[in-house]
């Protein structure tokens, strides 16, 4: 990606949403283009500004930051931001929803300047923000309570037979917690060959991060906690 980074931040507690926009202001290739107070509010404002890497807070009182990820990825033309979920412990359900909802990652409140800017540098520029083994933790951790018929009132996972055999098994080792140069040399095959097989399951799968093909993975039964 070139030029800035252009970010809207997300967070009802003034104080820590000052903190965040002072920060982000201060930093070379970033554009602060808007802060909100709730998730109505986060939906309008992206609607309007366009950014690259929204920060949403999960946790607000009103429309929730799951909620607001969920409206702004299903209303966003292409391409679409990227969601940075923030709270203040990582295993958190919340965070599993808004991951769920197509989130691209997620960051602990307490996080230092530098994992900041480098969070917002690596989700506006596409890559993995997290490790996914982080990933799969989490997911490990609520799966099995929200997946399957009956789940929470969600929506059943997508099905999986319009994937390849090679996409299922690119798909398995990225829910793993794989990279995808780990993924290339299990495979005997290059990084932008796994790629093009995790692009083309995304595509299928109407899914908008990496997060949500873990999360496809596990609920679907792919692959299962702890094995």
């Amino acid at each position: 990606m070139t030029g800035c980074i252009k970010v809207l931040v997300v967070d009802d507690q003034f104080l820590i949403r000052a903190g965040l926009v002072g920060l982000l202001r201060a930093a070379p290739g970033v554009e602060v283009v808007g802060e909100a107070g709730d998730g109505a509010e986060a939906v309008a404002l992206a609607a309007r500004t366009r950014p690259d890497v929204i920060l949403m807070d999960i946790r607000m009182p009103g429309m929730s930051g799951i909620t607001a990820t969920s409206k702004i990825l299903a209303q966003a033309p292409e391409p679409a931001p990227r969601v940075l979920v923030l709270t203040t412990f990582d295993l958190d359900e919340y965070v599993y929803g808004a991951l769920r909802a197509g989130a691209s990652g997620f960051l602990l409140k307490d996080s230092g300047p530098e994992r900041l800017l480098a969070a917002v540098a690596a989700v506006g520029g596409g890559d993995a923000l997290f490790a996914p083994s982080v990933t799969r933790r989490l997911v490990e951790a609520f799966a099995r309570q929200t997946a399957g018929p009956g789940g929470a009132g969600e929506e059943p996972p997508p099905d999986l037979t319009a994937l390849t055999l090679r996409e299922v098994e690119v798909l398995k080792l990225i829910a793993r917690g794989l990279t995808n140069a780990e993924i290339a040399e299990r495979l005997y095959i290059s990084e932008a060959t796994v790629k093009t097989h995790l692009n083309r399951t995304m595509s299928k799968l109407d899914l908008d991060s990496r997060a949500q093909a873990v999360v496809v993975a596990y609920e679907t039964g792919l692959v299962t906690p702890g094995a």
